[in-house]
């Protein structure tokens, strides 16, 4: 796999943990959230209550506290919303661009850099965001872009564009269902090399006739969170 100089640099950051430090490596499992996972097939994964429960499950199966994954994972989670399906099949929103991580609402977040608020606003169309911050970052050369997703509305409050964060600053806290999309509670976690004209907002499910230009706007997380 041929990395970018961009990869590399993120690589070579410690970034402060963005669920704080009271978890260690041996909590996080793995989840696939796939149309591949055949574990799926009996979950009515358009309920949030039935796909946190599953979540739970396999989070106590494992003996975690934190489940983790979904970058570049094809899913069907969407097709419950109208806000990602099209009538052209090659147009549907469906192949996720962050990285998720499945815990307890109210969960405190963390800025994993020192940045500054870029922009924050409440994504509220049916399996969106909900409450939604994104935080700029300059690093050497690179100017790049956290966006946290799926989060209280108190998170958003008191918040101004321009605000310095510092590495380790609680930023926010999780959402429950009822304010965040309609999900299990959880956060999306996403990198974003160009903003573009976006404000509180940018894609986190590409179609895939897209693919290939998100997947370079938006690389790994894992490439910065070093959780695999």
């Amino acid at each position: 796999m041929i990395v970018s100089d961009f990869q590399s640099t993120l690589q070579s950051l410690d970034p402060f943990p963005v669920l704080g430090k009271s978890y260690s490596l041996e909590d996080y499992t793995p989840l696939d959230l796939s149309v591949n996972n055949k574990d799926l097939e009996c979950v009515n994964v358009s309920s949030a209550d039935n796909l946190e429960a599953f979540i739970w499950n396999h989070m106590k199966h494992n003996n975690a506290k934190v489940a983790f994954g979904g970058y570049i994972e094809k899913r069907g989670i969407y097709n419950r919303s109208s806000h990602f399906n099209q009538q052209n099949p090659d147009l549907e929103r469906n192949i996720h661009l962050g990285l998720d991580l499945w815990i307890e609402a109210n969960a405190p977040i963390y800025a994993p850099l020192d940045g500054e608020i870029h922009s924050f606003k409440n994504n509220t169309n049916y399996g969106d965001y909900g409450p939604t911050l994104i935080l700029k970052h300059q690093i050497e050369n690179y100017r790049f872009y956290t966006l946290y997703g799926h989060l209280s509305i108190e998170s958003l409050e008191n918040k101004n564009v321009g605000d310095q964060i510092l590495k380790g600053e609680e930023i926010a806290t999780l959402g429950t269902a009822e304010v965040n999309g309609d999900y299990a509670p959880h956060l999306h976690f996403q990198l974003i090399k160009d903003i573009q004209d976006f404000y509180g907002d940018y894609p986190g499910v590409s179609n895939q006739q897209d693919l290939e230009f998100y997947k370079s706007n938006c690389p790994d997380p894992n490439l910065f969170l070093n959780l695999v």
